[in-house]
């Protein structure tokens, strides 16, 4: 018997694997993509438990599951089709990291995010600690001004901690400071420990708008987005503490409470719908604390959420323009 080649069905436990099996471009000057997935698997700033180094091979093997279809992926809530194939979509492998040298190993993620950047594909960063998210966003400094949406249990405004200005707890003190972010917003803050009263007044002055996830729940969906600051183009930095443990246990810091999945899916069509997606990372995933591999998996989805979502929203904008 001779198989036809193009009816394999290429399960998620075969082949090699890419982020949802998408095909794969290494040599970042041949990149051709709408959307290109890039892994940084860095943790050398992580100050509890290590792990997300590992993170990008976590997610990348959790989305697997949703890599069967080949022609969008059908929505049944929405009745809409997601990530069809008038898009094209690219997993440029993982940056390359220097042990120790947490200086080279930003640089080498800002020179990655600066190329994909070029080539006019919306970068989405697999982590990696939560610092990695301020040297892509530095390397971001060339597409117009965006606005930082971050969901996170911990607010992560710290400007020095141990002489290290590029630490975990630091990353949206670094993004502040960039000239092309116009406006921060920090959703599901509640971690206690990492950051003092002064951190939070110092980020209220600096006009980022901070809700908890008990805010949100008592505001409702539509009164957190209408508090979110306005934006036309915004970039997304998720923490896996952001969720609630009981769906994503496998991160370095989990943190009681947090979002469910309906929650924060509600929250990232809303953002979508605001405003253009110029970026994304997924950060804090430490696949070795979850033996169950769900908080990979329930990654994977939040992350194929945003494109999908970012993708035919845009569409929609385009097509409702009078020609």
């Amino acid at each position: 018997m001779v198989l036809d080649p193009n009816s394999r069905l290429d399960l998620p436990f075969t082949g090699i694997t890419s982020f949802c099996k998408w095909p794969i471009c290494t040599d970042l000057n041949q990149l051709d993509a709408d959307v290109a997935v890039l892994g940084v698997p860095y943790d050398m700033s992580t100050q509890y438990r290590p792990g997300a180094r590992f993170g990008p091979r976590g997610i990348r093997d959790g989305s697997t599951i949703y890599s069967l279809g080949k022609d969008g992926a059908y929505d049944p809530e929405r009745d809409e089709v997601y990530l069809d194939n008038k898009y094209k979509f690219a997993d440029c492998g993982d940056v390359d990291i220097f042990h120790g040298n947490q200086e080279r190993s930003h640089d080498s993620i800002r020179t990655h995010i600066r190329k994909i950047v070029s080539h006019g594909a919306i970068p989405i960063v697999l982590g990696g600690d939560h610092s990695i998210t301020a040297p892509v966003v530095e390397a971001m400094d060339n597409i117009g001004e965006f606005a930082v949406i971050h969901f996170d249990a911990h607010l992560d405004f710290v400007d020095i901690r141990g002489g290290n200005r590029y630490g975990h707890g630091s990353p949206i003190r670094r993004v502040y400071d960039c000239e092309h972010v116009k406006g921060i917003a920090q959703l599901g803050i509640r971690g206690i420990g990492s950051s003092k009263r002064e951190d939070f007044e110092e980020a209220r002055k600096c006009g980022n708008v901070i809700l908890s996830t008990r805010d949100i729940r008592k505001i409702g969906i539509a009164e957190t987005l209408n508090r979110l600051p306005e934006f036309e183009q915004f970039y997304l930095t998720i923490d896996c503490d952001s969720l609630n443990p009981a769906i994503a246990p496998g991160t370095g810091s989990p943190s009681p409470g947090g979002f469910d999945y309906y929650e924060i899916e509600e929250l990232l069509e809303g953002i979508t719908q605001m405003g253009r997606l110029v970026g994304m990372d997924f950060v804090e995933v430490a696949p070795a604390y979850d033996l169950t591999g769900l908080t990979n998996q329930v990654a994977a989805r939040i992350i194929l959420d945003a494109i999908g979502f970012s993708l035919n929203a845009n569409s929609k904008k385009e097509t409702s323009i009078p020609k």
